[in-house]
């Protein structure tokens, strides 16, 4: 479980590519500067985020954030929608519908997953070489962000 002002630690690359698929899918309710919700790809469940680049803080509620104590998506999302992360419409609208849920619980290997993802992309006319540069250009900016976990204000 992630402890109170750890840094979190960076995402599996497969989580900028859920994020990305979250936002197109419209899952992502951004509800002040700092707070918003996002739906699961199931739509089972509504994630709490809250992020405040300028303090270095963030919270969600997702289990890569809270459990395993890395950004998880929704945070990654979150930060794209705000313009605090590279964003490309054209990638994310290649990875809208797929259940993240689904594919992560029945191949339970995030590579053979991003293997599959970057598959679908391909027949969408977005290549995976393009989609290895972004994810890697996020990531870097991710990192640079140093993000510390926390209980988000009331």
């Amino acid at each position: 479980m992630a402890a109170a002002g750890r840094v979190l630690e960076p995402p599996p690359r497969i989580k900028v590519l859920e994020a990305l698929g979250s936002i197109a899918d419209g899952r992502v309710t951004l509800l002040d500067d700092r707070r918003a919700r996002v739906e699961s790809s199931m739509g089972d469940r509504t994630y709490t985020v809250y992020v405040d680049v300028e303090r270095g803080e963030a919270y969600s509620d997702d289990n890569g954030t809270r459990l395993r104590g890395y950004v998880g998506y929704p945070i990654i999302a979150v930060l794209m929608l705000r313009g605090l992360l590279p964003y490309d419409e054209r990638i994310a609208r290649a990875l809208a519908g797929l259940p993240w849920k689904e594919l992560n619980e029945r191949y339970k290997r995030y590579a053979v997953v991003e293997s599959l993802v970057k598959r679908r992309a391909e027949e969408r006319g977005v290549g995976a070489a393009e989609i290895d540069r972004f994810v890697s250009l996020v990531m870097g900016r991710l990192s640079a962000l140093r993000l510390r976990f926390v209980e988000p204000p009331q």
